[in-house]
């Protein structure tokens, strides 16, 4: 859509529009960050955001913050405003109430239920309306409901903490711990933003994991998944003895209904999927989770898995942990492992580099070039 209209105030105002949206995060999920911000007169009136799933959307906090009326007042809003009834009425109807005269927006919804007709909503009753503000910021901002929202497959984040020379753990085995505890802690934060954490049985058996969200303020944990071919994950494992408290899902392609049956017992969910090479076939497993709602998965398995999901162009993005340690050991497990690719030409080419000091370690980032 057109980019016009736009000024240094405008950009201001939707970059506070961003901020109050960034609040949602892991909150809202499977639904976007969104937020909204009203001015009269060069002034904030009035701000808000999507806080969490089944609430208020952006607009209408916003709204209900206001403090003087909003007549003839500027809206600034991150996505599109809907504009059909779902767990709250159309923001399209409370922006035309409210006697808004303008409305900037970022981005466009490509939810087909929006896809452009808010925007022809309220342009048909007569509030200017124009579109395309900070679109790139936004765009990595929402990436996960963008994906999400049109291909009903979860965002994958491929999380790793290795040292200097590549290696995940020692080859005795001892993982405890790569990076120092601000690493860790950066971690947690990830956690408790993507909707589901993933990791294979062998991570299960060698580190028996709690893969939860150990942050003091209160925080929605993420569901837990563990790609288990035969689901003869340990009923004695932290996972399973925590199921109840914390959602557990099992993935499996070929499993005794007495295993499965003694899973659910303990509050487990089981996953049937398709199965490829004898395993479970991780592209039907992904298009499974985002039907039941998991819009993003941050893949914290160990090397075998982390390449099948990298060999299969499944991984979105990668986060990279850097301790600087050296280990060595011809044996030491590494992130990827797997076959490999055989030529240089068929690696997995990272971009849009991101490099950060996250107290003594380093974290590099980047999307999986396509």
């Amino acid at each position: 859509m057109e980019k016009q209209n736009f000024s240094a105030e405008d950009c201001r105002f939707m970059r506070r529009a961003m901020e109050l949206a960034d609040r949602g995060k892991g909150f809202v999920n499977p639904n976007p960050l969104v937020g909204a911000v009203v001015v009269k007169e060069g002034r904030i009136i009035g701000e808000g955001w999507h806080e969490f799933y089944g609430g208020l959307h952006a607009e209408r906090n916003a709204f209900k913050n206001c403090t003087e009326d909003t007549r003839g007042a500027a809206l600034y809003v991150t996505l599109e405003p809907c504009c059909h009834y779902g767990k709250t009425p159309p923001c399209t109807d409370i922006v035309i109430e409210k006697g808004i005269a303008r409305v900037v927006v970022g981005l466009t919804d490509p939810n087909p239920l929006v896809a452009g007709k808010g925007i022809e909503k309220l342009r048909n009753a007569g509030i200017e309306v124009v579109v395309g503000i900070e679109q790139e910021l936004l765009r990595e901002q929402n990436r996960i409901f963008l994906k999400y929202i049109t291909t009903k497959q979860p965002w994958v984040a491929l999380k790793t903490a290795m040292t200097l020379d590549g290696k995940i753990a020692t080859a005795e085995g001892d993982s405890k711990w790569v990076t120092a505890e601000a690493a860790r802690l950066r971690v947690h934060q990830m956690r408790s933003e993507y909707r589901g954490i993933l990791v294979g049985a062998g991570t299960v058996r060698a580190d028996d994991p709690l893969l939860n969200c150990r942050l003091e303020d209160k925080h929605r944990q993420p569901v837990r998944i563990v790609v288990c071919t035969k689901a003869d994950i340990a009923l004695d494992s932290q996972l399973v003895r925590t199921a109840r408290e914390y959602p557990l899902i099992v993935a499996y392609t070929a499993a005794e209904e007495e295993v499965l049956e003694e899973l659910r017992k303990a509050g487990v969910r089981t996953l049937l999927c398709a199965r490829k090479e004898g395993k479970v076939a991780l592209k039907d497993m992904l298009n499974k989770l985002g039907g039941l709602g998991i819009d993003s998965v941050l893949l914290e398995g160990g090397g075998e898995l982390n390449y099948t999901f990298l060999q299969e162009n499944l991984v979105d993005e990668v986060f990279a942990f850097i301790a600087p340690k050296l280990i060595g050991g011809r044996e030491a497990k590494t992130p990827v492992e797997g076959k490999g690719f055989g030529r240089m030409s068929d690696a997995v080419v990272l971009q849009d580099l991101q490099a950060e000091k996250i107290g003594m370690d380093f974290l590099i980032r980047g999307k999986v070039k396509k």
